[in-house]
């Protein structure tokens, strides 16, 4: 499969989001963590402010914080108001819709601020994972692993904004060349220490990358992803084990590896199509995939392994259906198989 998780990445970063290593990466991220701080409040005691012009917000009667736009965001779906009806508003008249509609629960809501400015907003469900914690499960184990080359535009695979953040790391070490083909490790890594998105990792092994950050022919993907929930600490355990598989596969299966996608390459399913129809309908391949993989296949010249299981995997992206697509997947690994 092709993944593009990366190249979304680059298209929606501004330049103040790139960093050019993982160490710059951590250093900001620690950063943004000293200079936050975490407030408790019971509903009653925030409080909409207009100061020189500008809708704030105070606590306890406390200094005003300014608002960004996601925690703006984040305190019109909290009192049930549209933030494009509040936009157009006066300031003064937006804080007299949130004095009226401002929850009043006994649940205390939590606050992030850094400096004179409101992070993030959230009841009390939510549970925070720094981005710190994150990187540091990755430079515990992916000690080999670098970005990717400088994408054009600039993009670096390393992101970190206001909202969320995005680390893209590959193994320049791990490659292997197999008749013209290469594969190396990889993987994505991201997190929200304001509740725009999940905490996540996929790991992976591609063929190539192309300049506007795509990851091409990827296979053995694994991709985890976990809620801000109270349990979300939890999945640094997972992530670690993910990484670490990834390396321990690079380190004591490179070879292997190597030797499997090598036999299949050169073993056929058979000398002619029908041949090689009979063969995949064999493994549970049906007769109406098993032709449209060998059309794709056959530009390859012989019908072996590593082209069918390349054109059942291409197929499988094309395939609308999240079922579909894991069922053509699967019968790909399983054809791959073959070879071992």
């Amino acid at each position: 499969m092709n993944l593009t998780r990366a190249n979304r990445e680059l298209y929606r970063r501004s330049a103040d989001e790139r960093f050019s290593s993982p160490a710059a990466l951590s250093q900001h991220c620690a950063r943004q963590r000293e200079q936050s701080r975490d407030h408790w409040e019971p509903p009653q005691s925030v409080r909409p402010l207009v100061r020189e012009g500008r809708f704030t917000l105070t606590m306890n009667g406390d200094r005003p914080y300014n608002l960004n736009d996601w925690s703006f965001s984040q305190m019109c779906r909290l009192a049930g108001i549209s933030k494009s009806t509040v936009n157009r508003l006066t300031p003064e008249t937006a804080v007299s819709v949130f004095e009226e509609t401002m929850p009043s629960a006994d649940k205390p809501l939590q606050i992030l601020t850094a400096g004179d400015a409101v992070r993030s907003v959230h009841g009390v469900s939510y549970t925070r994972l720094w981005n710190t914690e994150l990187l540091a499960v990755a430079q515990e184990f992916a000690t080999d692993f670098q970005p990717p080359q400088e994408a054009s535009g600039g993009g670096t695979g390393l992101y970190c904004g206001e909202q969320d953040m995005f680390c893209f790391l590959i193994d320049p070490t791990g490659w292997a060349e197999i008749e013209d083909e290469a594969f190396a490790p990889g993987f994505f890594l991201w997190n929200s220490e304001v509740g725009k998105r999940s905490v996540g990792v996929q790991t992976f092994w591609f063929q190539a990358l192309c300049q506007n950050h795509i990851v091409w022919d990827a296979v053995e993907v694994i991709d985890f992803s976990r809620k801000h929930t109270a349990n979300v600490h939890d999945s640094l355990r997972e992530i670690r084990r993910i990484i670490a598989g990834l390396v321990e596969k690079r380190d004591q299966r490179r070879d292997e590896f190597v030797e499997v996608l090598r036999k299949a390459m050169a073993t056929t399913l058979g000398s002619d199509a029908d041949e090689a129809i009979k063969t995949l309908t064999k493994h549970g391949i049906g007769r109406t995939l098993a032709k449209r993989a060998l059309d794709v296949a056959k530009q390859r010249g012989r019908f072996t392994i590593f082209a069918v299981v390349d054109a059942l995997t291409r197929i499988a992206g094309e395939l609308k259906n999240a079922g579909e697509r894991t069922e053509a997947d699967t019968k790909a690994s399983q054809l791959l198989a073959l070879a071992v």
